[in-house]
C-alpha cells in the first residue's frame, strides 16, 4: 500500500474525507517532499491509533467486565487443564466462534475457571473492536423484571441484542418466571437472526440438557434452546476447584496454664 492510500485509509478511520487525489494535489501544490508526506502519514497513523484506543477503552468500560484485574487468555492458567481439547480452549482467543456466529457454553463445577474464560473472551472481543456485555443469570432475571415494571422491555432487549458478545454467567442460580422466559427467548431469537459477528457465552454448573428447570415456558424453551445450541461449542471442564490454591493455613496451639 502506498503512502497516499495509507493516509486515506487512516483518515477514513478518524472520520475525515480525504481522497488520495485531493491529498496528492495538495502535496503537489505545496511542493511537498517525500519526508513531508511520510510525516503526514505518521500523524494520521497516530490519530487512527488514538481513536482505536479510545474505542476499545469505551467498549471495556461499558461491558461490565472487570477492569482493575481483567481476565484474559494470557493470564489464565492453561497448565491446570489436561486433555486433547485444551488447544481448542486456547484457540478461542482467535474469536472464530464470534465470526462464525456460534455460541459457547463453559460447563463444570465451581472454581475451575469458567467465568475467567468467558470474561477473557469478552475482553478479547473489546480489544478487537467488538462490543461485549457481561451479566450473571440472576442479574439478567432482575434486569428483565425491572424492565417490565418500568415499561421499557424493548430498550432492555435491544441492549442485549446489540453487543457482538453477550456473556451470561452462572446459568441456574435462579428460575425465570414465564414472562421473563419469553422476553429472554426473544433476545435469543433476535440474536440468532442478527447479521455480523455474534456469540452468546454461557457458564453453568449444569449441562444445557438440564436447563429446563431454570425457565417457566416449555414451548419457548425448546424452540430457543434449539437456536442457542444449534452450532454451539460446549466446553465441559472437570476437576477440582482452583480456589484456595494460594491459601496459607497455619496450625497453632495455645499453651495451657
Amino acid at each position: 500500500m502506498g503512502l497516499y492510500e495509507k493516509i486515506q485509509e487512516d483518515a477514513d478511520m478518524v472520520g475525515i474525507d480525504l481522497p488520495t487525489e485531493e491529498l496528492a494535489a495538495l502535496m503537489q501544490e505545496n511542493n511537498a517532499s517525500e519526508e513531508t508526506i511520510v510525516a503526514v502519514a505518521k500523524v494520521f497513523e497516530h490519530l487512527r491509533k488514538k481513536k482505536w484506543d479510545a474505542t476499545v477503552s469505551m467498549y471495556l468500560k461499558t461491558s461490565r467486565l472487570p477492569l482493575k484485574n481483567p481476565k484474559t487468555f494470557d493470564n489464565f492458567d492453561f497448565n491446570q487443564l489436561h486433555g486433547k481439547d485444551v488447544d481448542v480452549l486456547k484457540n478461542l482467543k482467535t474469536l472464530s466462534p464470534l465470526y462464525s456466529h456460534n455460541n459457547i457454553a463453559f460447563i463444570g463445577p465451581p472454581g475451575i475457571g469458567k467465568t475467567h474464560l468467558a470474561q477473557a473472551y469478552g475482553t478479547e472481543c473489546c480489544h478487537r473492536g467488538h462490543k461485549a456485555y457481561f451479566l450473571t443469570f440472576t442479574e439478567l432475571n432482575q434486569k428483565l423484571t425491572d424492565a417490565r415494571r418500568a415499561d421499557r422491555v424493548g430498550s432492555a432487549v435491544n441492549g442485549m441484542v446489540k453487543p457482538a458478545c453477550l456473556i451470561i454467567d452462572e446459568v441456574g442460580q435462579c428460575v425465570m418466571d414465564r414472562d421473563n422466559t419469553r422476553i429472554f427467548f426473544d433476545v435469543v431469537n433476535r440474536r440468532y437472526n442478527k447479521e455480523g459477528p455474534g456469540s452468546i457465552i454461557f457458564t453453568s454448573n449444569v449441562q444445557p440438557e438440564q436447563w429446563s428447570g431454570f425457565f417457566s415456558d416449555d414451548h419457548s424453551l425448546l424452540c430457543s434452546l434449539d437456536r442457542l445450541f444449534d452450532t454451539a461449542l460446549v466446553c465441559t471442564i472437570k476437576g477440582k476447584s482452583y480456589r484456595g490454591k494460594g491459601r496459607l493455613t497455619l496450625a497453632v496451639e495455645a499453651a495451657g496454664k
